[in-house]
């Protein structure tokens, strides 16, 4: 998509943008969809994980490397005015605290073993990405979807 902006600079990126935020949006509730069908299958049947390390572990790397591209994606989509890729960067929020949930609740379940910890946690994943494939939808639309009344691109 930046490249395609860099070459065509006079390009209206309307339509381009408004393909892409719909396209986010409904992965995110495909996303919703599919985790709140594993969680209630796990409350049904009282799954537990064998382990959450390596959730804790995954938690833990994408939480910094979210935190970088949240900043430069943040900072092009500005440079751009695109409103994709400010949506973009704020995806890549909502993964970052999603990634924050799941260290929480992986380390909640290693450290008391309570299986429904995981699966509260994976229900929290799941509000997160409903709100998002929202937002994306709102902003295909043209909606102001925060409170910043439509300068959600000067968000840090």
């Amino acid at each position: 998509m930046i490249l395609r902006m860099k070459r065509h600079d006079s390009e209206n990126h309307d339509f381009f943008e408004k393909t892409a935020l719909k396209v986010t949006g409904s992965a995110f509730y495909v996303l919703t969809a599919g985790l709140i069908c594993t969680v209630m299958v796990n409350f049904y049947q009282g799954r537990k994980p064998e382990t959450t390390f390596w959730g804790i572990v995954v938690a833990g790397i994408s939480i910094l490397s979210m935190w970088l591209l949240i900043h430069y994606k943040m900072k092009v989509g500005r440079q751009f005015n695109s409103q994709a890729l400010i949506a973009d960067a704020n995806c890549t929020k909502t993964c970052m605290y999603l990634s924050v949930v799941l260290l929480i609740s992986s380390m909640g379940y290693e450290l008391t073993g309570i299986g429904m910890l995981d699966s509260l946690g994976a229900a929290g994943i799941a509000a997160f990405s409903f709100r998002e494939g929202r937002e994306a939808f709102g902003r295909a639309r043209g909606e102001p979807v925060c409170g910043c009344q439509g300068s959600c691109g000067d968000r840090p």
